[in-house]
C-alpha cells in the first residue's frame, strides 16, 4: 500500500481538500486505483452536530455518516462512494481508545497518547487503506502544522513513514506565498516557517504545493528549493484559476503527475484526461448566465452550502449556462413585508430553498416560497425547504393559516409537518436522524419519472421530520402532488406542484450525489427551467 499524506501550513483554507481530490484524480486517469482518508483534529465524534459556520456544509455518505465537506470533494473528484471509517476525528480515536482502556484491553498499562492514541490513529489509516482495495491511499491532514490538536496525528503519519518505508510514504505540504503591497514581491518566509515546523516533527516534505494569486516565478521556486531542502521539480505552483476543475490539469502540466508514479514506484502511463479537459473547456465556454435565488441562513459562509454551489454548477456546465447566486438572508427577509420580498427577488430566474434547521429565518423562506410559486418562478426546495414549501401551502392555499411544523410550534393545532410515531422516543442529537441513502419510488405517470427515466431511485437525507400522513389527501385536492415516496407510502419524499412550470422539492439532498459529469438531475431541470424562465421574460420585454 502507497500512502500521499497532504497537510498544511501558515493558514487554514488554503485548498487541501482540493490538492488531495487532483492528485486522487492524476493517479486514477493513469489506472492506479485510489481512495481517500479526511483526518479532523477535533473532539467532535463527527461533524452532524455542529454549526454550518463552524466547518462549512455537513455532508452526508451512503451509509449516513455526517462528515466534512472535504469528503464531498473526493466522491465529485474521483466518483467515488466512501464511508464513515474515511473520516477520522480525534473524537473517534479517543473514544475507542477509552473504552478499550474500560474494558481492561491494555492489561494493566499506563494509558498514554504515545503509543495508545498514535497506534490508534495509525492502525485506523491502514484498515481504511486495505479495506478499500486501493493501491494508493490519500490523507489530507486537517487544520495547520503546530496546531496542538493535529500533534498526535501528525506522529501517527510519522511512524507509518518509519514503519512502511520512504518508497511507500509521500508527503505533500500545502502553503502560502504572498504578495505584499506594492512592491509586488513573492514572499517565502511563510514557508520557510511551515516547513521548518513540519521538519521539526520529523516529517521532510517530499512535494510543497504553494498556493499564490499569480504563477510563482523562477527565483520564487529557487529560494524555497534552498531553504526547504526540496528539488524544484517537486514545488508545484497552484496559483488562482477560473474554477477549482482546472485544478488537476494545473498539476499535471507541472510535472506532478510523473514525479508522483516515479517516486512511488508504479510504472503507469500518463493519465488519460481527456474527458476532464473536455469538461474544464466547456465549464469555462459558457455564453449564457442566469440568476438563482439561494435563501439560506448561514450564507456568511458561502461552504455552508458548498455541494448546492456545486450541483448548480454543474447542471450550468451541462446547460451552457454561468449560474449566478443572489445569496439572500432568510433571516433579513422576515424582518420585510411580502412587497418588498418580491421586490428583492423579482429579476431572479429561479428560487432555491436549501436544507435546514430550526425556527429562526423560516418565515423569510416562506416569503421567498410564496414569490415563486404566486409568480411562477422555476423554484427548488431541499429537506427543509420541502417542508417549508408544504408548510407555505396549506397556510396561503389551503387557508390553514395554523398550519406549521411540530419542530417550529410545538403546539400547532394543525401540524402538517411532523415526527412519525416511531421518533418521538429519540432525544439525542448525534446521529439520529434519518440519515443515508434510501430508495425513493417514483410514480410513472408523473413529471418527476421524466426527470429520472426511472421508478426507484437512491437519494441521501438528512431529516428528522416528515410530512404528516394525516394530511396527504387534503393538500393533493389543492394541487400540491407527492409523486415520489419511501417504498412503503408512509414518507413523502417529492412533492410537485400541478399548476406550475416547475415548482418541486425533495425531502432528500440531491445535491450530495452531485458530480461533475453528472449532476443531480432535480438541479439540472431546476436550472434548465430557469434558462427557460430568462428567456421567456426577455421575450416579453
Amino acid at each position: 500500500m502507497k500512502y500521499i499524506i497532504v497537510t498544511g501550513g501558515v493558514l487554514s483554507g488554503l485548498g487541501k481538500g482540493i490538492t488531495t481530490s487532483s492528485i486522487g484524480l492524476l493517479l486514477k486517469n493513469c489506472g492506479v486505483k485510489v481512495t481517500a482518508i479526511k483526518i479532523d483534529p477535533y473532539l467532535n465524534c463527527d461533524a452532524g452536530t455542529m454549526n454550518p459556520y463552524q466547518h462549512g456544509e455537513v455532508f452526508v455518505l451512503d451509509d449516513g455518516s455526517e462528515v466534512d465537506l472535504d469528503l464531498g470533494n473526493y466522491e465529485r473528484f474521483l466518483d467515488i462512494s466512501l464511508t464513515c471509517e474515511h473520516n477520522i476525528t480525534t473524537g473517534k480515536v479517543y473514544k475507542v481508545v477509552i473504552e478499550k482502556e474500560r474494558r481492561g484491553d491494555y492489561l494493566g498499562n499506563t494509558v498514554q497518547i504515545i503509543p495508545h492514541i498514535t497506534n490508534e490513529i495509525r492502525e485506523r489509516i491502514q484498515t481504511v487503506a486495505k479495506d478499500s482495495g486501493a493501491q494508493v491511499t490519500l490523507v489530507e491532514m486537517g487544520g495547520t502544522v503546530g496546531d496542538i490538536e493535529s500533534m498526535p496525528f501528525l506522529e501517527a503519519v510519522r511512524q507509518l513513514h518509519a514503519l512502511i518505508g520512504h518508497k511507500n510514504v509521500i508527503f505533500v505540504h500545502t502553503t502560502l506565498v504572498p504578495v505584499m503591497g506594492v512592491v509586488g514581491e513573492q514572499k517565502t518566509k511563510p514557508t520557510q516557517h511551515s516547513v521548518k515546523v513540519l521538519m521539526g516533527l520529523g516529517i521532510h516534505p517530499d512535494i510543497i504545493v504553494c498556493r499564490s494569486d499569480e504563477p510563482l516565478v523562477k527565483s520564487t521556486k529557487d529560494k524555497i528549493s534552498l531553504f526547504c531542502d526540496i528539488p524544484t521539480e517537486a514545488i508545484i505552483s497552484a496559483y488562482d484559476v477560473r474554477n477549482v476543475y482546472q485544478v488537476p490539469l494545473l498539476l499535471d502540466s507541472q510535472g506532478l503527475t510523473t514525479y508522483l508514479i516515479k517516486r512511488l514506484g508504479l510504472h503507469r502511463s500518463k493519465p488519460d484526461l481527456t474527458k476532464w479537459r473536455r469538461f474544464v473547456n466547456r465549464a469555462n465556454n459558457r455564453k449564457k448566465h442566469i440568476k438563482i435565488a439561494l435563501i439560506g441562513k448561514y450564507t456568511g459562509l458561502k461552504d455552508s452550502y458548498i455541494s448546492h454551489i456545486k450541483a448548480l454548477d454543474h447542471s450550468g456546465t451541462e446547460l451552457g449556462t454561468f449560474v449566478d447566486i443572489e445569496w439572500l438572508e432568510s433571516e433579513d427577509l422576515e424582518k420585510l413585508p411580502y412587497r418588498s420580498v418580491s421586490n428583492k427577488l423579482k429579476d431572479v430566474n429561479g428560487v432555491l430553498i436549501p436544507g435546514g434547521f430550526g425556527k429562526r429565518g423560516s418565515k423569510g423562506k416562506m416569503q421567498a416560497i410564496r414569490f415563486a410559486r404566486e409568480n411562477k418562478v422555476p423554484f427548488l426546495g431541499v429537506c427543509f425547504g420541502f417542508q417549508l414549501a408544504v408548510i407555505e401551502f396549506c397556510q396561503k392555499v389551503m387557508n390553514i393559516s395554523d398550519a406549521h411544523s411540530s419542530e417550529l410550534f410545538p403546539k400547532t393545532k394543525h401540524p402538517v409537518v411532523t415526527l412519525l410515531p416511531e421518533q418521538n422516543e429519540i432525544t439525542d442529537m448525534g446521529g439520529t436522524m434519518r440519515l443515508g441513502i434510501y430508495p425513493v419510488n417514483i410514480d410513472k405517470n408523473s413529471p418527476i419519472f421524466k426527470i429520472y427515466k426511472q421508478q426507484r431511485i437512491y437519494e441521501r437525507h438528512r431529516h428528522r421530520y416528515e410530512v404528516n400522513p394525516e394530511y396527504i389527501e387534503k393538500i393533493k385536492k389543492y394541487g400540491l402532488l407527492f409523486p415520489g415516496r419511501s417504498p412503503d407510502d408512509r414518507r413523502m419524499e417529492i412533492a410537485y406542484l400541478k399548476s406550475h412550470p416547475f415548482f418541486i422539492a425533495s425531502q432528500f439532498h440531491p445535491e450530495f450525489k452531485s458530480h461533475p459529469m453528472a449532476p443531480a438531475p432535480l438541479y439540472c431541470h431546476f436550472v434548465k427551467a430557469a434558462i427557460e424562465n430568462k428567456k421567456n421574460a426577455s421575450q416579453k420585454e
